[in-house]
């Protein structure tokens, strides 16, 4: 792939992806195409920018198509693009954790499972972010958000149990904004209502945090969502506004 184009995105935006579609690989390629994405799993870690389209093409390590493989050879071509970009850590930034929910609901057209996505930062700099396939069905968008909210509170939690251990003083309540506005409300809501009994525990869960002044939650247009950037596939544009939020830089220029 050294020879190849480069692609501006990891995956385009109207991308669907299924288990059912396109020609099976071989037994050779299928096993080029797992270890191929065990390598870009491991590069996560350090490139938050291709955490959605890894997630979205390890569903389909057991029965690869060609397909399949179309879209790890994108990644491929993206990442020669921007072979040199990392996160940047600022030592001077403010202690401050600040959180971004997001979902996107019924996305996988097999399971209709929702998208969690959240990404968290100190300061300026990101040092967590999830892109992972819901474990329940969702019957509505506000639940999905809901499910989403809660893993974002129990990471900012464990964030804050790890900086208070290594006698690190920070502000709170930490920041966290979501564009659901049914699920802000159903979080500052103190009764549970019979469309908001199938997400009781985590209502719970935030309701007690945010009571606890562990975060405060933050109305935020979706436009300015950066958790978008780990739910679904972005066009080119709205793709490098969300990067520029990520505070990656490449380290080359």
């Amino acid at each position: 792939m050294l020879g190849c184009a480069s692609a501006p995105t990891p995956m385009l935006h109207n991308t669907k992806l299924s288990a059912t579609k396109g020609i099976p690989l071989g037994d050779a390629e299928s096993t080029a195409y797992r270890r191929l994405i065990e390598r870009l799993i491991y590069l996560t870690n350090t490139q938050s920018d291709i955490s959605f389209s890894v997630n979205h093409l390890s569903q389909f390590v057991s029965h690869p198509t060609n397909e399949h493989h179309q879209a790890a050879m994108r990644i491929l071509r993206y990442l020669k693009r921007t072979p040199s970009t990392g996160i940047f850590l600022h030592n001077k930034s403010l202690i401050q954790l600040k959180a971004y929910s997001d979902s996107d609901w019924a996305t996988c057209p097999e399971t209709r499972k929702s998208i969690t996505g959240f990404s968290i930062y100190l300061g300026e700099s990101l040092i967590s972010w999830k892109s992972k396939k819901q474990q329940t069905i969702s019957r509505s968008s506000s639940k999905a958000e809901y499910h989403a909210l809660a893993a974002t509170t129990c990471e900012i939690q464990w964030i804050t149990y790890m900086l208070h251990d290594l006698h690190i003083q920070h502000q709170q309540p930490a920041l966290l904004c979501c564009d659901n506005q049914a699920t802000i409300q159903i979080s500052h809501n103190q009764v549970f209502h019979e469309q908001t009994k199938h997400i009781e525990i985590d209502c719970h869960v935030v309701r007690e945090k945010l009571n606890t002044d562990l975060f405060k939650l933050l109305p935020i247009p979706s436009s300015l969502q950066a958790a978008d950037f780990f739910t679904k596939p972005l066009p080119t544009a709205q793709f490098n506004i969300l990067f520029s939020k990520l505070g990656m830089k490449d380290i080359y220029s």
